[in-house]
Order: C-alpha cells, then sequence, then structure tokens
C-alpha cells in the first residue's frame, strides 16, 4: 500500500524531516511494514505559498489490516505526534495519507480509495515515481511517473 506523509511545522521536533522520520519509525509498532521509502520532497505551501515550505514523501507498507485499520493506525500515529486538525488546507505538524491500498477502489464515509486528489499533487506522485514509477493508479491507470509529469498542484516540488 502507499502512504503518503507530509509536515510544514515540526512541532517539537528539530525540524519538519525529524518529525517525518520519527512517524517512519512509529510504522512497525502500528503493524505497518517498511518496504521502501522515497527521499523528502521540497514544496511550498499549498494552496497559500506564503506558509511554511512543505516536506513531503511516500512509504511502501504492507499490512495484514484492511484499509479502514490502517487509516485508524495512521490518525493515530498523527495525534501521538501532535497533529491538531483545523480548517482544510491549513498548516500542520503532520499528515499521513493513505493514498491506495493494493488495487482497492473504496468509497465510505472518511475514507475514500484510491485517494481521490493525490493524482493531482507532484508532491504525492514525484516521491512515488522515484520508488515505484511503475505503480498504476487503480482507476486511471497510470502510471505513477506518468502521473507526477501530468500533476497540476505542487508543480515546484522537487527532493531535497
Amino acid at each position: 500500500m502507499v502512504i503518503a506523509l507530509g509536515s510544514n511545522i515540526a512541532g517539537g521536533f528539530a525540524s519538519s524531516e525529524a518529525l517525518l522520520e520519527a512517524a517512519l519509525e512509529r510504522f512497525p509498532p502500528a503493524g505497518l511494514k517498511l518496504r521502501a521509502r522515497s527521499s523528502w520532497w521540497r514544496s511550498a505551501a499549498w494552496p497559500d505559498p506564503a506558509g511554511p515550505e512543505y516536506r513531503n514523501g511516500i512509504a511502501l507498507v504492507e499490512a495484514d489490516q484492511g484499509p479502514q485499520a490502517v487509516l485508524r493506525s495512521l490518525l493515530a500515529i498523527e495525534a501521538e505526534l501532535g497533529r491538531e486538525r483545523s480548517v482544510r488546507n491549513a498548516a500542520r505538524t503532520l499528515d499521513l495519507d493513505l493514498i491506495a491500498h493494493g488495487r482497492t477502489v473504496l468509497d465510505a464515509p472518511g475514507l475514500t480509495l484510491p485517494h481521490p486528489r493525490a493524482h493531482q499533487r507532484r508532491f504525492v506522485m514525484g516521491p512515488l515515481a522515484q520508488v515505484a514509477p511503475g505503480w498504476r493508479h487503480p482507476v486511471l491507470n497510470r502510471t505513477a511517473e506518468e502521473l507526477a509529469a501530468a500533476a497540476s498542484v505542487g508543480r515546484d516540488a522537487e527532493p531535497v
């Protein structure tokens, strides 16, 4: 499965990268086996570029859990590391998004798979293309590499 990580407020950590590393360290105890990860990418805040710059990355994981259980684990990690939710697209300490769970297509309360906007975001598709360029979107049937090239949001995203 594909999990996107993002941060533009370090919270109690030395940097957003340190916070994202701390999140990855919490994956195995949550039953999320890390198989591959991208480097950290930087991009301007979105939708307001005046905000703090983002760090983003992708983790490819395996789990014996269904998508709802994985989402609960990700939300618990966010909360443990200080995530506070306010308005949509607000600056945040940590954002963990379940982008895809295998080839599952799901539209349930609180969870849509694949993530409904990930394919538009270079700060998601770029890191995914870095570790799995041939990954295919379960609905669009386009590769991560193709989607990264066509992404319309976060066009400035690049590896740190």
